[in-house]
């Protein structure tokens, strides 16, 4: 076949890239998704790996996965299927082709569908294409031996001669997606700065990878070209996750408020990232702890905001159960503290490195007491920017605990990200006491307008005062046991928190403005709720998209929204949390419920269907 190639010009596309834990499949997907980020395409990456620290080569339980959709216009979700897969070995074919649009093509390492690699794999026949009945185009390549006859002459043993075949796989696609190598280059030298040798083995695999591609044409008639639309805000661009976003966003915020950002955290899955990342910024005053366990994480935390500091710390569901009993302590002192919860699979340790929204009411409600807190929500790997700086901003301002809910879905995907203008962003003030506050100054003393009460930071002359877990007079900030002044306590800490709907954005909706249907959801589902309704709106449909960031208190026009659809759905990855919730805050309000507790992302054809049955029905 001649060297010329055909370029055909898509608006999308989707690859999923497949292979043992150990085969480096998320490192071909960041980089490709990077590269494709860097020309200026929009993205939407999802990790999706098990939980298993290393499964045993070539077992279905090991096939970790990485799949990115790239568009020139704006892309939403990492989409429902893929159109080219690559599978590194026949447990990853048997478990992903389910991902492969039946139009798309899927690049197998012929290498390894040996007698030994099919039986490690439950196959009963020594033909897998024809036992999972795939009628997708199938293009063999002799990725582990090309990658070996590249490195024959490096120095390098064989087993690292192998581990470098992800980069084989890589160029293949890269030479398929028509992308330039030399950003590739650039991220390998960068990651293996300490072992150039081990870089520059890569780089040649990489090489050996795209030149295959465009010397044999891999079987594969055309190359593709995903064009940017041009219509993307000038500025600087990074490829960025929710966990790395929410840790620069809560830098952010502590350089707005003029204060030492403290983090106090037990490493977890998904949320252990938010702590490395931090860990990096000691120049910019970051102070971070690893702290024991969680409930020594959140403590430290506690005890760095009686200090001043602006204190976060980070969790799974499984931490924020540990964390109770620190929290609540927060409430009752009244004291600025940034929890983040990065959902996954539960109960117990469940689904550790999958996806649900299942610790909605743990927020809301898991803790002793009358102890009411502002939730909120992030909904995209970069949205996770703004909700940490906003989740920081209502907890300084308003002298409160807030919990700001991701999922492992947004933590670990990752999108291309505009570096924002910090000056852009609003103040943060933190309500210190002035000077003239010292006649007759209690700890409780409170701004008449949101009931928040004035911060003297220990230290500061003039006002000297005690503050703990057991309840305090109003007056004199003495321990007090008056049924009265508890019950007035525990009133004003929830109108506190009530009051924060006047200083948060109304609710939004999308969509047709005359809609027969309202989806509601929040938090990590807005992509795939929103490409639902653009679905639904194209077909004729009339539907609109209601998506929650703030979810207490709630949005002050929420009851107006509602009351002008006849039909509103709630979509979330729990059993109806949400809903149950929404019902207990709008007495009489009929809600439907679309619900899946997967640990995968939804479907958006699911989605489709199911709201097209609701509003035929």
């Amino acid at each position: 076949m001649a060297n010329d190639k055909k370029t055909q010009n898509l608006d999308q596309v989707i690859v999923r890239f497949s292979g043992d834990s150990g085969d480096g499949m998320q490192l071909a997907g960041n980089i490709f998704s990077t590269i494709s980020a860097t020309v200026g395409n929009d993205i939407c990456t999802f990790p999706d790996y098990p939980a298993d620290i290393r499964a045993p080569q070539g077992v279905l339980t090991g096939v970790s996965g990485f799949q990115v959709h790239i568009g020139a216009d704006k892309v939403l979700t990492p989409g429902d299927k893929c159109d080219i897969l690559v599978a590194m070995n026949p447990a990853a074919l048997k478990t992903q082709h389910k991902y492969c649009k039946p139009t798309g093509a899927i690049i197998i390492d012929s290498d390894s569908f040996t007698e030994k690699d099919l039986l490690k794999a439950e196959f009963k026949t020594d033909n897998p294409i024809q036992e999972l009945g795939i009628t997708c185009e199938v293009v063999p390549c002799p990725i582990t031996s090309m990658c070996q006859e590249t490195l024959k002459d490096s120095g390098l043993d064989n087993k690292s001669i192998v581990r470098c075949k992800n980069m084989l796989a890589l160029g293949l696609v890269c030479w398929l997606f028509d992308r330039d190598l030399s950003l590739a280059e650039n991220m390998l030298r960068t990651k293996f700065a300490k072992k150039p040798e081990i870089a520059e083995a890569n780089i040649k695999v990489l090489h050996a990878g795209y030149d295959m591609g465009h010397n044999t044409h891999a079987s594969i008639s055309h190359t593709y070209s995903i064009e940017s639309n041009g219509e993307k805000a000038k500025g600087k661009y990074m490829d960025i996750n929710g966990n790395k976003a929410t840790a620069y966003g809560l830098i952010a915020a502590a350089e707005k408020a003029g204060m030492r950002l403290f983090l106090g955290s037990y490493p977890i899955t998904p949320a252990t990232d938010i702590l490395h990342e931090l860990a990096k910024h000691k120049s910019l005053g970051v102070v971070t702890m690893q702290a024991e366990d969680e409930i020594a994480g959140c403590a430290s935390a506690v005890g760095a905001a009686y200090a001043g500091a602006l204190a976060c710390t980070s969790t799974s569901g499984p931490g924020i159960c540990l964390k109770s009993e620190a929290i609540n302590l927060a409430v009752i002192t009244e004291l600025p503290l940034v929890i983040i919860d990065v959902q996954r699979g539960g109960p117990s340790t469940g689904l550790p490195t999958k996806s649900e929204q299942t610790d909605l009411l743990q927020a809301l409600y898991g803790r002793n007491g009358e102890s009411p807190i502002p939730v909120i929500a992030a909904n995209s790997p970069t949205n996770c920017f703004d909700a940490a700086y906003n989740a920081c901003k209502i907890a300084v301002e308003h002298m409160t605990p807030v919990i700001l809910l991701t999922d492992a879905f947004i933590a670990n995907g990752s999108a291309a990200w505009k570096l924002p203008n910090i000056a852009d962003y609003p103040a943060i003030v933190p309500p210190y006491v002035t000077p003239d506050m010292r006649e007759g100054w209690s700890p409780y003393k409170r701004n008449p307008e949101n009931d928040v009460r004035y911060w003297a930071v220990p230290g500061t002359e003039g006002f000297t005062h005690r503050i703990g877990g057991l309840e305090k007079s109003a007056a004199t900030g003495a321990i007090s046991n008056d049924p009265e002044n508890h019950h007035s306590m525990v009133a004003k800490r929830a109108d506190k928190v009530a009051k924060i709907a006047n200083y948060i954005p109304q609710l939004q909706v999308e969509g047709d403005a005359d809609a027969d249907l309202l989806i509601v959801g929040f938090g990590g589902t807005y992509g795939h709720l929103c490409e639902a309704m653009q679905a639904m709106n194209k077909s004729g449909k009339r539907v609109a998209l209601a998506h929650f960031n703030y979810i207490n208190p709630l949005p002050s026009n929420t009851a107006e929204v509602f009351a002008k659809y006849k039909k509103i759905v709630v979509a979330e990855q729990n059993m109806g949390q949400f809903a149950a919730y929404l019902r207990t805050k709008f007495e009489g309000i009929e809600l439907m419920q679309y619900n899946e507790v997967k640990g995968q992302p939804f479907a958006v054809a699911n989605l489709v269907e199911a709201f097209t049955k609701i509003l035929e029905d």
